[in-house]
């Protein structure tokens, strides 16, 4: 087993040319697999030796330890990627690691903003001063189309199409949607787009003509949006936890609370997947629950 491992962990390094950092990760999730079947029987069986049953057993140990339940799944996929390679290797018949399922994560309901909140920060930016301006068109349409931040500063000029509020995002996979603009970020684009002519005149040659630009008139990054949004939870007192990922959970959530159906929300978000949307609803149900027990009269669990 140990040789297998050298051998394994010499392969990612020179056919798959992968970093360092991913080798120590799987020398060290294969050493605790060597470790605990020398603890368990006294001796570590070879690769061929080993089947689904051992390593769910293994797996169970792991739960019992109390590892997380992402560092279980990550050991997982060590093991998987580690006997796939001892099987076309001709070391075992089958990978017995591919039977095993993941554990099923725990997610987390994503921290949002209420909609007071949200007019809180919106009018943050002082809209008379150009960067002010460029900030408050920002947070405006972060939070009207319910843009993940990279989307936002991927937006060139000719991706808007201002007359009918519409903004065209790439987004993961490189695919390709068009978001809807409310009026109030369309009134903060053009508002930016007025203050942006004296700044686009620096601007050095970019792919496209970005929309939103930092003070060298270069294309805006996602981290300085971040660092933006960060100046004014301050100013706000906003919850420090808000990121620019915060508005689009916000929009996701105000959407449903609305009563916009989940597969609208799907499309305007730009999920691939329905399961990934899911999540809003219960933050929607979470506020619906707290509402009928603040208000019923036969709510209370205790009377």
């Amino acid at each position: 087993m140990q040789k297998t491992t050298e051998r394994f962990l010499r392969y990612l390094k020179i056919e798959r040319n992968s970093s360092e950092f991913t080798i120590k990760s799987y020398r060290e999730d294969l050493e605790i697999l060597i470790e605990y079947f020398q603890d368990t029987r006294g001796e570590v069986p070879t690769p061929g030796e080993l089947t689904p049953q051992d390593l769910r057993t293994y797996v169970a140990a792991l739960h019992q330890a109390q590892y997380a339940k992402t560092t279980v799944a990550r050991k997982l996929a060590s093991l998987r990627s580690f006997f796939r390679f001892a099987q076309r290797e001709g070391l075992c018949d089958s990978n017995p690691a591919k039977p095993l399922r993941n554990p099923r994560r725990e997610r987390k309901l994503p921290h949002f903003l209420t909609t007071s909140e949200i007019g809180k920060l919106l009018v943050a930016p002082d809209a008379k001063d150009p960067m002010g301006a460029r900030d408050r068109a920002i947070f405006e349409t972060l939070y009207s189309a319910g843009l993940r931040v990279s989307e936002l500063v991927g937006i060139n000029l000719d991706d808007l199409d201002l007359e009918d509020g519409l903004v065209r995002v790439r987004g993961k996979g490189k695919r390709e949607r068009l978001a809807p603009l409310g009026k109030f970020a369309v009134k903060a684009i053009r508002a930016w787009m007025r203050q942006r002519v004296v700044a686009d005149k620096q601007r050095p040659g970019d792919k496209g003509d970005p929309l939103f630009l930092n003070k060298y008139g270069k294309r805006l990054t996602t981290r300085s949006v971040g660092r933006l949004l960060e100046k004014y939870l301050k100013l706000t007192g906003l919850d420090t936890r808000t990121s620019p990922h915060t508005l689009r959970h916000s929009f996701a959530t105000h959407l449903l609370n609305g009563g916009a159906d989940i597969r609208s929300v799907q499309e305007l978000l730009g999920h691939k997947s329905l399961v990934t949307t899911q999540i809003y609803t219960h933050i929607s149900t979470a506020g619906l629950r707290k509402a009928y027990d603040q208000a019923h009269p036969r709510a209370k669990k205790s009377m």
